[in-house]
């Protein structure tokens, strides 16, 4: 089978990784990819993910059996439409169905429609009602950009004060360009954090593992968000019975609801949860793709052969008895460059990659490098820079290994989390 994976980065790299290794896989091709995708890809550089008529000319020209598109954006763009229209087996879900994550509003508003359990929420496209409704909470509240900002348009905010600085900074400053013209302002839901999958051909559904996201950008939870600083899986707040409440009240739904509102989805459902002290579930928000960096995590663990159940999936013939081994844990920790999830310098270079082996169970996931000019190593080219991921019998093991292969590497500024999978260290 011939794949083609649209992306460039942390994501897309374990994508090719865990379909590299598949039996059924004749050729394996990466638009743009990049230089460490190219290790295990054809990789057509000239051909971004944003470019929808060069990726369908180059799915059609290359033959392609198979596409996997991993980046949000041009699944809203409606590049799943696209390839399907020409034949093309596509993993992602149709603009319509790729709603749930490109509006905030919209997928408030799904949930509301199929009772879906979530926060309490308003939506605004004018400031200064948005600013009266922060007054006449008073209370911890949550804002959002209605649109996509990479995973970062969301500001946790304790106070009046903070939301009120959010406001200003998405509808005003306009951090986040047209994401920002509308809004979602949201109640503070407490508890913790997992993220859930599940792979749909837009009738059946395949349950992947259960994952734990590390969004804000310091240790203990504390600064901004980010796009995911580390992940590890699995999450022991997803126990069994908590699974089940998920599946029976949010993914069976979210799955039953888009098709009878006339948009089946097809591909990964992604669901951002906060589970409270009771073990009931509430959704956050939806992603229609694999997360960064949960993907990382969760592919290392994964025992059995990802191709066919994303071409089933493609296909409308997901058998959901298929069955996926998973390894016993791992961790992935992101390292960034100063000053993400804002201003940054790349083209620092790194040095240290050589100690890691690429090995099934420690690998250097690339989110944002490039070569150096001279050819020889890789240097910084975006935020998050290095995914590094380790398996092991347990969290504990893994997160060593994860740990002990960051101290071989560096670069200027370099910065990440100290306390990835600490709460299930915890426990």
């Amino acid at each position: 089978m011939k794949v083609l994976v649209i992306g460039a980065g942390g994501r897309e790299h374990a994508l090719i990784w865990k379909l590299a290794q598949s039996p059924e896989l004749t050729s394996l091709h990466a638009a743009p990819g990049s230089a460490a995708i190219a290790e295990w890809a054809t990789c057509h550089a000239g051909t971004k993910a944003a470019d929808l008529d060069a990726i369908v000319a180059l799915a059609a020209g290359e033959s392609i059996d198979l596409v996997v598109v991993g980046p949000e954006d041009p699944l809203a763009a409606g590049l799943a439409d696209r390839l399907r229209d020409r034949g093309i087996a596509t993993f992602g879900p149709s603009a319509a169905a790729a709603q749930l994550e490109g509006s905030k509003a919209f997928a408030k508003d799904f949930m509301q429609r199929h009772e879906i359990p979530t926060a309490r929420y308003a939506v605004f496209e004018e400031s200064d009602p948005a600013h009266a409704y922060i007054d006449e909470l008073k209370s911890p509240c949550v804002v959002k950009a209605d649109g996509l900002a990479a995973g970062k348009g969301v500001a946790m905010c304790e106070d009046a004060a903070a939301a009120h600085a959010a406001i200003d900074e998405m509808m005003g400053a306009r951090r986040f360009g047209d994401a920002g013209d509308r809004v979602v302002v949201e109640q503070w839901l407490r508890g913790e954090e997992a993220s859930y999958y599940a792979i749909s051909d837009g009738e059946r559904i395949v349950t992947l593992a259960a994952a734990q996201d590390h969004k804000r950008a310091l240790d203990g939870d504390r600064g901004e968000n980010t796009g995911g600083m580390g992940a590890y899986s699995p999450a022991p707040v997803v126990t069994d019975a908590v699974e089940k409440k998920i599946l029976e009240r949010v993914v069976y739904p979210t799955i039953r609801g888009m098709a009878k509102e006339g948009h089946p989805f097809q591909g990964v459902l992604f669901v951002g949860l906060m589970v409270d002290e009771s073990g009931e579930p509430f959704v956050i928000e939806f992603n229609v793709r694999f997360g960064d960096p949960e993907t990382q995590a969760l592919l290392v663990r994964m025992e059995g052969d990802l191709l066919p159940l994303l071409d089933d999936a493609a296909r409308g013939k997901l058998d959901p008895a298929t069955g996926i081994g998973w390894g016993e844990a791992a961790v992935c920790v992101v390292l960034a460059s100063g000053g993400y999830p804002r201003d940054y310098e790349v083209g620092q270079p790194i040095s240290g990659l050589g100690g890691i082996s690429q090995e099934d169970s420690l690998v250097a996931f690339h989110a944002g490098t490039r070569r150096s000019e001279s050819g020889e190593g890789f240097e910084t080219a975006g935020g998050r820079v290095l995914g590094i991921t380790a398996r092991g019998r347990d969290v504990v093991t893994a997160r060593d290994r994860a740990y002990a292969a960051i101290d071989q590497i560096s670069f200027e500024g370099m910065q990440y989390r100290n306390d990835i999978a600490s709460r299930a260290i915890d426990r």
